[in-house]
C-alpha cells in the first residue's frame, strides 16, 4: 500500500513552510528564472508563470498523493514572502527514504534560509514521519549548495562521476547542457544530534549565500 505526505505546514523561528498556492505563481516564475537557478537544475529556461501554476496546481498535488513526493513553499513568517522551496522526491516507502533537494530565491540569499529549511524538514520527516534515511546531490562544482548539506550534518557518501547536467549560458544567450558529477550526501536521524546548538555555537544559518 502506497503512502503519502500529509498536507502541512512547518514551522521555524523564522519561517513557515506550506504548500503551494495559486498566489505564489509570480514569485515561483521569478525565482525559476534566475541565473543560478537555471545553472544547476533542469528547470525550463524562460520558466513561464504557466509553468509556474502547472507546478502548483498539477504536478505538486499529484506527487504528494501518490506518495512519490512533496514541494513545500519556503515562506517569511513576518511578510509571507516566498524565499525558495523544499522538494522531497523518489521517496521509498518501504526503506523510509527520500531525497531533498532546496532552491532559495535570488532575493533572499545570504539569510541561511536554505539550511534553515533543509534542517525543519529532516527534523519534521525523522522525527514525526520515521523516516531513517535523507538523501543529497549536489553538483560537484555548487559549493554553496554542498555548504547548506554539511551544515545541516550531512555526510558525503561518495561521488557519482559524470551523472550530473549543469547548464551554462553562451555569449549569445542560450543555454548548453555541461556534464558534471553528483556529490551524494546522505542524513540519518542520529546525524542530527547537536546540529542546532553547533548552529546556535556559530551564530545561526547565516554565513553564506545558499541556493541549489
Amino acid at each position: 500500500m502506497t503512502s503519502t505526505f500529509p498536507d502541512i505546514s512547518i514551522s521555524t523561528e523564522r519561517l513557515v513552510l506550506r504548500a503551494l498556492d495559486e498566489d505564489d505563481v509570480p514569485s515561483l516564475a521569478a525565482m525559476m528564472n534566475d541565473e543560478q537557478v537555471g545553472a544547476w537544475t533542469d528547470v525550463p529556461q524562460p520558466y513561464t508563470e504557466d509553468a509556474a501554476r502547472t507546478w502548483i496546481t498539477e504536478y505538486a498535488p499529484t506527487e504528494r498523493t501518490a506518495g512519490r513526493g512533496l514541494d513545500l513553499a519556503v515562506t517569511e513568517f513576518l511578510t509571507q514572502r516566498l524565499v525558495g522551496i523544499v522538494q522531497l522526491a523518489k521517496t521509498n516507502w518501504h526503506v523510509r527514504s527520500t531525497e531533498l533537494s532546496y532552491v532559495i530565491a535570488p532575493w533572499a540569499r545570504g539569510e541561511g534560509y536554505a539550511s534553515e529549511a533543509a534542517l525543519a524538514t529532516a527534523q519534521w520527516l525523522f522525527r514525526d514521519q520515521k523516516f531513517e534515511r535523507i538523501e543529497l546531490r549536489t553538483a560537484a562544482d555548487n559549493t554553496a549548495s554542498q555548504q547548506v548539506a554539511q551544515k545541516i550534518g550531512c555526510i558525503s557518501e561518495g561521488v557519482l562521476r559524470n551523472a550530473c547536467i549543469a547548464h551554462t549560458r553562451t555569449e549569445d544567450g542560450r543555454w548548453v547542457d555541461l556534464r558534471t558529477d553528483f556529490i551524494i550526501w546522505s542524513l540519518l536521524p542520529e546525524d542530527l544530534d547537536g546540529v542546532g546548538d553547533q548552529l546556535a555555537d556559530t551564530g545561526g544559518f547565516t554565513s553564506f549565500p545558499d541556493w541549489n
